[in-house]
């Protein structure tokens, strides 16, 4: 696979995320559009890493950001959850005031 085949994936799933996060008004589904661009942009970097310098510490690098995108997105969905169960908003419109 070379480069330039590489980052128009990566251009693709960024456009297909943004347009997600975009478009939708469901929480979790403003969510995977987020995390599609995230994706989008570790696959760009992961690839650049692979052409530029093919040493194994960039990849462990971006193990290392997919790891905290875990985590993060973890959380994200915690809070949707519970603001679902607190208020039964499932919409982002229903979730712009989050104090009690």
């Amino acid at each position: 696979m070379i480069l330039q085949t590489l980052l128009l994936v990566a251009a693709a799933l960024f456009c297909v995320g943004l347009y997600g996060a975009l478009s939708q008004q469901v929480v979790v589904m403003v969510m995977m559009g987020l995390e599609l661009m995230i994706n989008a942009v570790i696959l760009a970097a992961a690839g650049l890493w692979w052409f530029l310098a093919p040493a194994p510490t960039g990849q462990v690098l971006l193990m290392v950001i997919i790891a905290a995108m875990t985590v993060e997105m973890a959380m994200g969905f915690a809070v949707a959850t519970l603001l679902h169960r607190d208020r039964q908003a499932d919409m982002t419109d229903m979730a712009t005031d989050l104090s009690g």
